[in-house]
């Protein structure tokens, strides 16, 4: 099992509170430092402040040396496909080769509103990610002049400067052009599966138990054979929500943090927590692996430990003990 650290960074994290995380990723051995694209606060607090995703993953790029680093994921409703393109190899061209690209639709209104940004329908977000996809593989990949008619957005005569970072392990189309892994995910929609069919490197589940993350796999595996892929292609993850303690005293301490810092009512306390038993990884060392073997028995190849703590890196150095390389 692969692991990847992931934060909620619209928790009120400063830009200083990110780069400790993901300094502290790097060194317990993460492979990659994800955070959310959000411009609202939740949970929680909704007036804390928040952060742009790409301008802190450019300073995160320079302030790190070997961990890979993405937004998951970057709604299409937040940057045109163009100006995305160029920030998103910008930001590549700062880290080395080391950015990792998911892409969605959006899905909340309130990160919207407050700016001025449109929140259309859903038809109309997933006809502007599916442009924003083929863009994303069309600048990156195509000869220059490459023309592009999507369902929203226009390209022509499309050519761009730098091109991706040129590492070793990167997606590489046939007439030599490399880019970044793309990621696409979601709870699995029939749309989200032929997008990721056609464009992705990896599918990400979130919100799923082991028993849904199998069923769902499933589901992408048909879309996958019916478009002429093999699925092996596809690189398996899921978004699993983690909260790790050394014995159960730990265990409750870090519990009761947990329903503070996600706004948790004292009455549904009880069954909120024991609702996310199902799905997320809970509870002591033993209890942790018990659950990551879940996951990987479904098909998981890669988890994205959801941290809804973000401010206890002590937790961070647990996760990365007793998960990492163990199972």
């Amino acid at each position: 099992m692969r692991f990847a650290l992931m934060i909620e960074a619209q928790q009120g994290l400063t830009y200083l509170d990110q780069l400790a995380l993901a300094r502290r990723a790097e060194v317990a051995g993460f492979e990659a430092f994800f955070r959310s694209d959000h411009y609202a606060s939740f949970p929680g607090p909704a007036d804390g402040p928040t952060t742009d995703a790409w301008a802190v993953l450019a300073g995160l790029a320079r302030e790190t040396a070997r961990i890979g680093l993405g937004a998951l994921v970057s709604p299409v409703t937040f940057r045109h496909p163009g100006n995305f393109v160029k920030v998103v190899t910008t930001v590549d061209e700062m880290s080395g080769g080391r950015i990792e690209v998911g892409v969605g639709a959006g899905w909340n209104e309130a990160d919207h509103e407050p700016l001025g940004l449109d929140f259309p329908a859903i038809g109309a977000r997933a006809d502007r990610m599916e442009d924003q996809l083929a863009i994303l593989h069309g600048l990156w990949t195509e000869p220059d002049g490459w023309d592009f008619e999507g369902h929203q957005v226009r390209v022509k005569g499309g050519f761009l400067r730098p091109k991706p970072v040129d590492v070793p392990g990167r997606p590489r189309a046939a007439n030599g052009a490399v880019r970044p892994r793309i990621i696409v995910g979601g709870e699995g929609s029939p749309r989200a599966y032929r997008m990721a069919a056609r464009y992705a490197d990896e599918f990400n589940l979130s919100s799923s138990s082991p028993e849904q993350v199998r069923e769902r796999y499933a589901a992408l595996d048909a879309v996958l054979r019916a478009a002429g892929r093999e699925p092996a292609t596809m690189t398996r993850s899921a978004m699993v929500g983690t909260m790790i303690g050394r014995d159960a005293a730990e265990v409750e301490s870090r519990r009761m943090a947990l329903l503070g810092a996600l706004g948790v009512a004292d009455a549904g306390a009880p069954g909120w927590y024991e609702a996310r038993r199902t799905r997320w990884i809970l509870g002591t060392p033993d209890e942790a692996r018990s659950m990551v073997r879940r996951f990987a028995e479904a098909g998981v190849e890669r988890l994205m430990l959801q941290d809804f703590l973000p401010r206890d890196l002590d937790m961070v150095d647990l996760m990365a003990e007793e998960l990492l390389g163990r199972v």
